[in-house]
């Protein structure tokens, strides 16, 4: 121990009888900027060594934890200075700064550890509730800028930066991430390290998304495949918006003006990235239990993230409400487009399903107060379902219309080799399907349309 002066982040007890004025310490220390107490040294840091006994540490672990609030557990240690044994207490800066002793709040001033007053403890209690202790302000415990994948940022986000914002960035890489709140006191916030670390499950090992594809329309056995995308969110978010857009079904259409035949994909492209990162960024990442789930099943997609709506948005107001669990990541993700800055992501899911040729289900959000749940319902069965059941005469018309681009009554007897009783019926049939459309006025004037929907389909 080079450093034999108490300071702000250092304090000497001479015995475990002092233990009072360490979990006061704790409290302090917790409150502040962590740090660390030496058991068996005088105030001015001479190494006087102190009696451990059987159950000493354990006895001074739960005095610690069973005085302060919430419960610290801080890292215990026997070690040898000077041939001496003392207990080393390493105590972490705490993310909320709210840790009680003995029901009362410390904090740490210069080399002494002094009691809050209670204009400061509740100025802390409003800035919690108002949101500025949020965790991704937080400095990232353990870390320093060697975690910072700086090529990346150089690669892959400042050319985003400055596409989307029109604008060239000047000045170096630190001081660009400073001024977007990931770096704070020469280390990286929580923030710099989810979206700007070399491996950031280093350090909050569950952020991750596992991703699941199922044969079927609900668990089972049968597991097609699955993935982990990992490193940080914004390479979680690519890469398994590219993985779920190549794993599910697309229908074609020809549009009347245009050469370009159209994709109509079974869910929208939008939601579906969408989906992805709302679950990436508005996660509690202060709960590391659990991992963003994504499950594919035949018919719909259920995108999990951990911790529940916050308070005043519901599934039924969340198109008008905006909110931000992680307003850092969020603000940094608008400013590539990969979110929506004014909270407009859901309109435009809901815009998006409105707009889709074969009307989805609208998006279904279940939560609670550990998590959200959405699924997104695909259009493929509406799509199958209308041709699924048509007799050979309707899919051979079909065929035909998808080559001559229009079909009359009688050119539907003549392929067929039916009566016009038949025919009629037939075409009604498909008319009513919403597969072919009806043209012209009345008599022979009277023609029919492929749905544009069906025209580059092979399915039929």
């Amino acid at each position: 121990m080079k450093d034999r002066k108490e300071s702000e982040t250092l304090e000497f007890k001479k015995s475990v009888g002092e233990w009072k004025e360490i979990v006061e310490t704790v409290s302090a220390f917790s409150n502040t900027s962590g740090g660390k107490i030496v058991v068996g040294a005088s105030n001015s840091g001479k190494i006087l060594g102190t009696r451990i006994g059987k159950n000493s540490i354990e006895d001074l672990t739960n005095k610690i934890v069973t005085n302060t609030d919430p419960k610290v557990y801080p890292k215990i240690a026997v070690e040898k200075i000077e041939k001496k044994k003392v207990i080393v207490i390493q105590v972490n800066e705490s993310t909320d700064k709210l840790v009680l002793a003995f029901g009362r709040p410390f904090k740490r001033v210069g080399k002494s550890t002094v009691r809050m007053s209670k204009d400061e403890y509740e100025k802390i209690i409003l800035d919690k509730h108002s949101g500025k202790l949020q965790f991704d302000r937080q400095i990232c415990e353990g870390t320093n800028l060697k975690e910072i994948d700086w090529d990346f940022i150089k690669e892959k986000f400042i050319p985003l930066y400055e596409k989307v914002s029109g604008k060239r960035i000047v000045g170096s890489l630190k001081s660009l991430l400073e001024s977007l709140e990931c770096i704070r006191k020469g280390k990286p916030t929580n923030a710099g390290i989810l979206l700007f670390g070399r491996n950031p499950q280093k350090f909050f090992m569950n952020t991750y998304i596992a991703l699941a594809r199922y044969k079927g329309k609900e668990i089972s056995a049968e597991r097609l495949d699955y993935k982990e995308f990992q490193r940080n969110i914004i390479k979680q978010i690519d890469d398994c918006n590219t993985y779920i857009k190549e794993h599910i079904a697309i229908m074609s259409r020809l549009l009347i003006h245009k050469v370009e035949r159209e994709d109509i994909p079974e869910y929208g492209w939008f939601s579906i990235r969408e989906l992805i990162t709302n679950a990436v960024c508005h996660r509690d990442y202060s709960k590391q239990g659990s991992k963003v789930i994504i499950k594919m099943f035949d018919d719909h997609i259920e995108y999990y993230n951990p911790g529940g709506l916050p308070e005043g948005i519901t599934p039924e107001n969340i198109t008008k409400k905006q909110y931000s669990r992680n307003p850092i990541i969020a603000k940094i993700l608008a400013k590539i487009r990969y979110i929506e800055e004014l909270g407009e992501g859901w309109n435009k899911i809901i815009d998006e399903h409105k707009k889709h040729p074969l009307k989805p289900k609208t998006p279904k959000i279940v939560s609670d107060e550990f998590s959200v749940l959405v699924t997104l319902f695909s259009t493929k069965e509406k799509f199958e379902k209308r041709t699924s059941e048509l007799n050979e005469r309707q899919k051979k018309a079909i065929e035909y219309t998808r080559k001559k681009g229009k079909i009359t009554n009688s050119e539907y007897q003549k392929i067929n080799k039916t009566i016009k009783k038949t025919s009629t019926r037939d075409i009604q049939d498909l008319v009513r399907r919403e597969i072919l459309f009806r043209k012209g006025r009345t008599g022979r004037g009277v023609y029919y349309i492929l749905n544009p929907i069906y025209r580059g389909h092979k399915g039929t």
